[in-house]
């Protein structure tokens, strides 16, 4: 009797681990639309000092030595409540976008043979860069709001009052003149993520059993990774999703990535694009372990409650 329960055991710690062919896509797109809004909600008031340490035409007001220095002028200057400035269209985006984000995912792993045994680079990439394409597109404008919510000064109070003031100054394209530029940095930093993180959890854990610890660190793991190689072009992104907001001519009047990274070269050199280089590795590792910790773990709490049913 007790081998019958512990080949159970195991026959169900498989099943929990084959994504794409035992878990329904529609509890993949809840659990990543819960871990979304889980990972964004927790990491927002570093994601404020990010975003005010990458913008180029910062004032000395809003020029910060480091993380630590960011969150205690904030805190006493602007208040608490402008860490938390443009949460609101995080948790309203991020929810659905990542809900297509993993849904993506999972399916295209799964038509790639990414379930297979072993390590499937080219299957993981693939999946990942799809998911990206998918959920950028959707998230891309309430990004576009939250950093012109997150700047120093920053007239903009509410989500609706926001999007409506960058529509009418500045028109639809606002919200996805960084769309490319996006891409151009989430399609790498999701491949590396999801390879370097399928990666490290086969290796921390051979067995594939639910195993939140191997969770958390691979996700961190995986984070600071894709963070660290793609900080250049997220520096590039922020120029150009806050140029509306900018008293600088030539950053008002950037079309797109070249421009940006031309910009960014002729001011600032090589060291411009390692602006907040700090604060976004310190979001993307804690970050991303808890993304993965939630999606995995409201993934098994919802797999064994169907199967309950």
């Amino acid at each position: 009797m007790a081998s019958e329960r512990a080949i159970s055991a195991v026959e169900e710690e498989i099943d929990y681990e084959g994504l794409g062919g035992n878990v329904p896509l529609h509890i993949n797109m809840i659990a990543g639309s819960l871990a979304g809004i889980s990972e964004h909600a927790v990491m927002f008031p570093v994601d404020v000092i990010r975003t005010r340490m990458q913008v180029l035409s910062a004032t000395p007001a809003a020029t910060y030595t480091g993380v630590a220095q960011a969150f205690s002028r904030i805190s006493s200057v602007e208040g608490a409540r402008a860490l938390w400035r443009g949460v609101a269209s995080v948790i309203l985006g991020a929810g659905p976008a990542h809900a297509l984000y993993f849904g993506t995912y999972e399916a295209v792993k799964e038509t790639t043979g990414g379930n297979r045994e072993g390590h499937q680079f080219a299957s993981t990439a693939i999946a990942g860069a799809s998911a990206t394409i998918v959920s950028d597109a959707f998230m891309n404008p309430f990004d576009v709001i939250k950093q012109r919510m997150q700047m120093h000064g920053s007239a903009y109070r509410t989500l609706a009052q926001t999007a409506s003031t960058v529509y009418k100054q500045e028109g639809l394209r606002a919200f996805y003149v960084s769309y490319p530029t996006t891409l151009t940095m989430t399609v790498p930093f999701t491949a590396v993520q999801f390879s370097v993180y399928e990666w490290a959890k086969k290796v921390l854990n051979p067995s594939e059993s639910y195993s939140p610890m191997t969770h958390v660190i691979a996700g961190g793991f995986s984070g600071a990774v894709a963070a660290a190689i793609t900080n250049p072009l997220d520096v590039a992104k922020t120029l150009l999703q806050t140029r509306g907001s900018s008293t600088d001519a030539r950053i008002r009047s950037a079309s797109g990535m070249v421009e940006a990274f031309k910009i960014i070269n002729q001011r600032e050199g090589l060291k411009g694009f390692a602006r907040g280089l700090s604060p976004r590795v310190l979001t993307f590792m804690p970050s991303n372990a808890l993304c993965w910790l939630s999606y995995e773990g409201f993934k098994f709490f919802l797999v064994e409650r169907e199967r309950s049913l």
